[in-house]
Protein backbone atom coordinates (compact mmCIF):
# COMPACT_ATOMS: atom_id res chain seq x y z
CA UNK A 1 0.00 0.00 0.00
CA UNK A 2 1.81 3.07 -1.50
CA UNK A 3 1.89 6.64 1.28
CA UNK A 4 -1.17 8.08 -0.92
CA UNK A 5 -3.30 5.18 -0.33
CA UNK A 6 -2.35 5.18 3.87
CA UNK A 7 -2.90 8.84 4.17
CA UNK A 8 -6.37 8.98 2.07
CA UNK A 9 -7.67 5.83 4.35
CA UNK A 10 -6.38 8.04 7.38
CA UNK A 11 -8.67 10.81 6.60
CA UNK A 12 -11.39 9.04 5.87
CA UNK A 13 -11.30 7.32 8.96
CA UNK A 14 -10.60 11.21 10.69
CA UNK A 15 -13.57 12.24 8.86
CA UNK A 16 -15.61 9.44 10.08
CA UNK A 17 -14.89 9.93 14.08
CA UNK A 18 -15.01 13.75 13.67
CA UNK A 19 -18.85 13.40 12.62
CA UNK A 20 -19.47 11.45 15.92
CA UNK A 21 -18.16 14.12 18.03
CA UNK A 22 -20.55 16.30 20.28
CA UNK A 23 -20.51 20.22 19.66
CA UNK A 24 -18.10 21.10 22.55
CA UNK A 25 -15.65 18.54 21.25
CA UNK A 26 -15.97 19.97 17.82
CA UNK A 27 -15.17 23.09 19.10
CA UNK A 28 -12.00 22.26 20.98
CA UNK A 29 -10.48 20.09 17.91
CA UNK A 30 -11.15 22.96 15.87
CA UNK A 31 -9.31 25.16 18.06
CA UNK A 32 -6.33 22.76 17.16
CA UNK A 33 -6.66 22.97 13.90
CA UNK A 34 -7.26 26.44 13.73
CA UNK A 35 -3.61 26.48 15.10
CA UNK A 36 -2.23 24.29 13.04
CA UNK A 37 -2.98 26.85 10.21
CA UNK A 38 -1.39 29.77 11.59
CA UNK A 39 1.97 30.98 10.56
CA UNK A 40 4.91 29.28 12.01
CA UNK A 41 9.06 29.21 11.95
CA UNK A 42 10.80 25.88 13.30
CA UNK A 43 14.64 26.09 13.16
CA UNK A 44 17.10 23.54 14.64
CA UNK A 45 20.66 23.04 14.19
CA UNK A 46 22.32 21.25 12.19
CA UNK A 47 24.87 19.71 14.33
CA UNK A 48 22.39 18.79 17.03
CA UNK A 49 22.41 14.81 17.59
CA UNK A 50 19.67 15.75 19.83
CA UNK A 51 16.72 17.64 17.92
CA UNK A 52 16.55 15.69 14.48
CA UNK A 53 13.94 17.28 12.26
CA UNK A 54 11.31 14.79 13.47
CA UNK A 55 11.78 16.15 16.80
CA UNK A 56 11.52 19.74 15.99
CA UNK A 57 8.45 19.07 14.50
CA UNK A 58 6.69 16.74 17.00
CA UNK A 59 7.60 19.27 19.84
CA UNK A 60 6.65 22.38 17.86
CA UNK A 61 3.23 21.23 17.46
CA UNK A 62 2.91 20.21 20.88
CA UNK A 63 3.69 23.42 21.75
CA UNK A 64 0.96 24.80 19.27
CA UNK A 65 -1.33 22.35 20.44
CA UNK A 66 -0.92 23.95 24.34
CA UNK A 67 -1.24 27.53 23.52
CA UNK A 68 -4.91 26.70 21.82
CA UNK A 69 -6.12 26.59 24.92
CA UNK A 70 -3.19 28.27 27.37
CA UNK A 71 -2.00 31.53 27.40
CA UNK A 72 1.12 30.18 29.96
CA UNK A 73 4.62 29.31 28.86
CA UNK A 74 4.48 25.29 28.96
CA UNK A 75 5.97 24.22 32.25
CA UNK A 76 8.62 22.33 33.62
CA UNK A 77 6.55 19.10 33.81
CA UNK A 78 4.91 19.30 30.42
CA UNK A 79 8.18 19.97 28.44
CA UNK A 80 9.30 16.92 29.80
CA UNK A 81 6.43 14.76 29.03
CA UNK A 82 6.61 16.47 25.39
CA UNK A 83 10.18 16.32 24.69
CA UNK A 84 10.04 12.40 25.70
CA UNK A 85 7.18 11.65 23.57
CA UNK A 86 9.12 13.39 20.73
CA UNK A 87 11.95 11.56 21.04
CA UNK A 88 10.89 8.21 21.73
CA UNK A 89 8.18 9.12 18.65
CA UNK A 90 11.84 10.55 16.69
CA UNK A 91 13.81 6.97 17.68
CA UNK A 92 15.57 8.02 20.06
CA UNK A 93 15.02 6.16 23.26
CA UNK A 94 14.09 8.91 26.07
CA UNK A 95 12.33 7.61 29.81
CA UNK A 96 11.96 10.19 32.22
CA UNK A 97 12.64 8.83 36.14
CA UNK A 98 10.06 7.68 37.90
CA UNK A 99 10.42 9.71 40.89
CA UNK A 100 9.55 13.28 39.98
CA UNK A 101 10.99 14.66 42.91
CA UNK A 102 14.13 12.94 41.98
CA UNK A 103 17.35 15.47 43.22
CA UNK A 104 19.41 14.44 40.09
CA UNK A 105 19.11 13.91 36.89
CA UNK A 106 15.34 14.50 35.03
CA UNK A 107 15.87 12.05 32.17
CA UNK A 108 17.59 9.49 30.87
CA UNK A 109 18.76 9.98 26.46
CA UNK A 110 20.39 7.09 24.97
CA UNK A 111 21.70 5.92 27.82
CA UNK A 112 22.64 9.57 29.34
CA UNK A 113 21.86 10.95 32.91
CA UNK A 114 20.02 14.51 31.25
CA UNK A 115 18.89 17.48 34.10
CA UNK A 116 16.33 19.45 31.96
CA UNK A 117 15.33 23.24 33.53
CA UNK A 118 13.24 25.76 31.79
CA UNK A 119 12.93 29.53 32.15
CA UNK A 120 9.95 31.63 31.40
CA UNK A 121 10.30 34.71 33.87
CA UNK A 122 9.06 38.04 32.81
CA UNK A 123 12.38 39.73 33.13
CA UNK A 124 14.03 36.94 30.46
CA UNK A 125 17.39 38.02 28.54
CA UNK A 126 17.75 36.24 24.79
CA UNK A 127 21.72 36.51 25.80
CA UNK A 128 21.40 35.42 29.53
CA UNK A 129 20.51 32.66 31.03
CA UNK A 130 19.11 32.39 34.79
CA UNK A 131 18.16 28.96 36.31
CA UNK A 132 16.29 30.07 39.30
CA UNK A 133 16.48 26.59 41.56
CA UNK A 134 19.25 24.65 40.45
CA UNK A 135 19.27 22.45 43.46
CA UNK A 136 18.31 22.88 47.13
CA UNK A 137 21.11 23.43 49.74
CA UNK A 138 19.43 21.88 52.19
CA UNK A 139 19.79 22.77 56.59
CA UNK A 140 23.37 22.49 56.86
CA UNK A 141 26.20 24.13 57.78
CA UNK A 142 26.10 27.66 56.03
CA UNK A 143 29.94 28.08 54.88
CA UNK A 144 29.73 28.96 50.71
CA UNK A 145 33.06 26.76 50.42
CA UNK A 146 30.92 23.72 50.93
CA UNK A 147 28.23 24.91 49.23
CA UNK A 148 30.42 25.24 46.22
CA UNK A 149 31.50 21.67 46.80
CA UNK A 150 27.86 20.55 47.37
CA UNK A 151 27.46 22.00 43.59
CA UNK A 152 30.02 20.36 42.37
CA UNK A 153 29.20 17.00 43.89
CA UNK A 154 24.92 17.23 42.51
CA UNK A 155 26.61 17.37 38.83
CA UNK A 156 27.49 13.79 39.02
CA UNK A 157 24.53 12.45 38.92
CA UNK A 158 23.95 13.91 35.38
CA UNK A 159 26.71 14.37 32.13
CA UNK A 160 23.76 16.80 30.00
CA UNK A 161 22.36 20.19 30.71
CA UNK A 162 19.38 21.78 28.97
CA UNK A 163 17.28 24.66 29.50
CA UNK A 164 14.00 25.35 27.30
CA UNK A 165 13.51 28.87 27.59
CA UNK A 166 10.42 30.99 26.37
CA UNK A 167 11.71 34.49 24.90
CA UNK A 168 8.45 35.52 23.82
CA UNK A 169 5.34 35.15 26.06
CA UNK A 170 2.64 35.82 23.91
CA UNK A 171 -0.45 36.29 24.01
CA UNK A 172 -0.89 35.83 20.03
CA UNK A 173 3.21 34.97 19.25
CA UNK A 174 5.32 32.75 20.81
CA UNK A 175 9.15 32.05 20.76
CA UNK A 176 10.86 29.00 22.60
CA UNK A 177 14.26 27.74 22.01
CA UNK A 178 16.28 24.60 23.44
CA UNK A 179 19.65 25.31 24.97
CA UNK A 180 22.46 23.38 26.17
CA UNK A 181 24.34 24.74 29.04
CA UNK A 182 27.97 22.55 29.03
CA UNK A 183 28.79 20.86 32.06
CA UNK A 184 32.01 21.81 31.54
CA UNK A 185 31.81 25.66 31.96
CA UNK A 186 29.19 24.53 34.84
CA UNK A 187 32.22 22.72 36.72
CA UNK A 188 34.48 26.04 36.71
CA UNK A 189 32.69 26.68 39.35
CA UNK A 190 35.20 24.76 41.51
CA UNK A 191 37.44 27.77 41.30
CA UNK A 192 35.02 30.65 41.67
CA UNK A 193 35.40 33.77 43.42
CA UNK A 194 33.37 33.06 46.80
CA UNK A 195 32.04 36.30 48.05
CA UNK A 196 29.44 36.37 51.22
CA UNK A 197 26.95 39.63 51.20
CA UNK A 198 28.13 40.73 54.62
CA UNK A 199 25.12 43.60 54.08
CA UNK A 200 22.24 41.51 53.79
CA UNK A 201 19.33 41.10 55.77
CA UNK A 202 18.79 37.35 55.59
CA UNK A 203 19.79 34.91 57.35
CA UNK A 204 21.88 32.85 56.75
CA UNK A 205 23.71 35.37 54.81
CA UNK A 206 23.66 34.97 51.08
CA UNK A 207 26.31 34.86 48.59
CA UNK A 208 27.90 35.02 45.11
CA UNK A 209 30.20 32.45 43.24
CA UNK A 210 32.05 34.53 40.35
CA UNK A 211 33.33 32.59 37.39
CA UNK A 212 35.45 34.77 34.94
CA UNK A 213 36.83 34.21 31.69
CA UNK A 214 40.68 35.24 30.72
CA UNK A 215 39.68 38.89 29.76
CA UNK A 216 37.96 39.42 32.78
CA UNK A 217 34.46 39.10 31.52
CA UNK A 218 31.40 37.33 33.70
CA UNK A 219 30.69 34.04 32.46
CA UNK A 220 28.09 33.27 35.39
CA UNK A 221 27.43 33.34 38.72
CA UNK A 222 26.83 31.22 41.58
CA UNK A 223 24.37 32.82 43.81
CA UNK A 224 23.63 30.72 47.36
CA UNK A 225 20.08 32.07 48.32
CA UNK A 226 19.96 32.32 51.98
CA UNK A 227 16.61 33.03 52.26
CA UNK A 228 13.12 30.39 53.32
CA UNK A 229 14.03 27.84 50.54
CA UNK A 230 17.64 27.94 50.83
CA UNK A 231 18.54 27.19 46.79
CA UNK A 232 21.24 27.84 45.00
CA UNK A 233 20.36 30.57 41.41
CA UNK A 234 22.83 30.02 38.31
CA UNK A 235 22.59 33.69 37.14
CA UNK A 236 23.95 35.70 34.08
CA UNK A 237 25.03 32.34 31.47
CA UNK A 238 26.51 33.58 29.12
CA UNK A 239 24.32 31.94 25.83
CA UNK A 240 27.61 32.42 23.84
CA UNK A 241 29.03 29.72 25.84
CA UNK A 242 26.42 27.29 25.15
CA UNK A 243 24.72 25.49 22.36
CA UNK A 244 20.84 26.40 20.85
CA UNK A 245 19.55 22.58 19.43
CA UNK A 246 16.39 24.29 18.37
CA UNK A 247 13.69 27.06 17.98
CA UNK A 248 10.11 27.42 17.70
CA UNK A 249 8.35 30.31 16.79
CA UNK A 250 4.49 30.57 15.86
CA UNK A 251 1.75 32.54 16.41
CA UNK A 252 -1.52 31.67 18.07
CA UNK A 253 -4.78 32.96 18.36
CA UNK A 254 -6.84 33.50 21.68
CA UNK A 255 -9.17 30.35 21.71
CA UNK A 256 -12.42 32.90 21.79
CA UNK A 257 -12.17 33.04 18.11
CA UNK A 258 -11.56 29.48 17.62
CA UNK A 259 -14.90 28.49 15.23
CA UNK A 260 -16.11 24.81 14.99
CA UNK A 261 -15.52 23.15 11.53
Amino acid sequence: MDQMTVHSNFADSLASTFATLTPSQTELVAAVIRQFHLPHKFHLNPDSELVTPAVLEMLGEALRIHHAFSRQALSKDRFEFALERSLNRAGIRAELVENRTNRGHDMTIEGVPVSLKTQADANIRADLLHISKFMELGKGEWKLPLLRDMFIEHMRSYERIFQFRCLQPGPTSYLYELVEIPKSLLLEGMDAQLVIQTRSIQAPKPGYGYIYDTAGKLKFALYFDGGTERKLQIKKIRKELCTVHGTWQFDSAPFEQSVPC
